[in-house]
């Protein structure tokens, strides 16, 4: 008779690593701070649950009642209770974590199988049922198991950002003359570009959204020459917005004093959140290059261009409820 040897603190340890990440990506998905011997605690009652199943009589252990009740204990270990709506969220992101992680557990499993060692796992039943024979090393478990919990952070923590910066993008149109170019826009809160003439700030958006209002080469040589030639050419050539033209200084990053050019536009109105923001006091920094490489936004909203106008609509009783005055000095 054949005998197995069961290195029950092999187990002990690899499901307590595992119970304690599962625990670690459930705080990380609901924004919850774990306190530290709380989450040990927790994962330490994951792993002794575990070790029980090579006791034969903690048999009546392992139901589905048993082993969801042990679920709720370690997540109330972990995570105390407040209230019935966010354990409940706790509770559905950690059965969800779980679900991923052994899906991809299974999925690696199967696509690094060949068709032989496939169906040598399958047989029948005397009834006509089919039957499958799973075995998954394991070390291979171990650290798929991580390998996919890493995946699932790394998509979810994209996804985060995203959702994020979506919160920060706005409608911008801005209007010269009769000319009205419309984009999406990025609040930028940390902009502080203005022009110390004029103390106007600058919102700076990509000059090819302008190719066909201003010359035709400098769409190409705004990003790699400087604006200060270009304007200079303009004097042998007519430009119906050369008077509207600006030089704004500008420190780029690990660079020194440089120039952007700007254009000085009739209007502007940043839309955000159903809230239009209006003014007539701000310049357009044109961008010879690509302000988003996925395309999300063309232009980088000046804060100020949100924040005097709100400050504006508690001073201004007379203003529209969706169309507020700015003011900037």
């Amino acid at each position: 008779m054949k005998s197995v040897v069961v290195y029950v603190d092999l187990i002990f340890l690899t499901n307590l690593c595992m119970d304690g990440a599962l625990i670690g990506l459930t705080a990380w998905m609901r924004q919850t701070k774990l306190v530290w011997w709380r989450w040990l605690l927790s994962a330490i009652v994951g792993a002794l649950y575990v070790v029980m199943m090579f006791v034969p009589q903690f048999d009546f252990l392992f139901t589905f009642l048993i082993k969801f009740g042990f679920s709720l204990v370690m997540l109330s270990i972990a995570f105390g209770y407040k209230g019935l709506q966010a354990f409940l969220r706790t509770l559905g992101t950690f059965y969800v974590i779980n679900f991923v992680a052994a899906g991809g557990i299974l999925g690696v499993h199967y696509m690094l199988q060949n068709s032989g060692e496939l169906f040598n796992g399958i047989w029948f039943t005397a009834s006509g049922g089919m039957s499958f024979d799973l075995k998954i090393a394991f070390w291979f478990t171990f650290i798929v198991f991580f390998a996919v919990l890493i995946l699932f952070k790394i998509v979810q923590g994209a996804k985060r950002k995203s959702d994020r910066m979506t919160t920060y993008l706005g409608q911008v149109e801005v209007c010269i003359d009769e000319v009205v170019v419309s984009c999406t826009g990025l609040l930028d809160t940390g902009n502080q570009l203005t022009d110390p003439l004029s103390r106007m700030p600058v919102m700076v958006m990509e000059v090819s959204l302008w190719q066909t209002m201003l010359p035709d080469s400098w769409n190409s040589r705004l990003k790699h020459e400087s604006p200060e030639n270009l304007i200079m050419e303009l004097d042998q050539k007519h430009f119906r917005w050369q008077d509207r033209l600006r030089l704004v200084p500008y420190r780029g990053i690990n660079k020194g004093t440089a120039f952007m050019m700007a254009v000085k536009p009739d209007r502007v109105k940043v839309t955000m959140d159903g809230t239009d923001y209006v003014t007539t006091k701000v310049l357009i920094g044109l961008d010879g290059g690509v302000l988003s490489s996925d395309g999300k936004y063309q232009a980088v909203i000046h804060p100020e261009l949100v924040q005097e106008a709100a400050s504006a609509q508690s001073k201004a009783q007379s203003a529209e409820p969706t169309e507020k005055p700015l003011n900037v000095v």
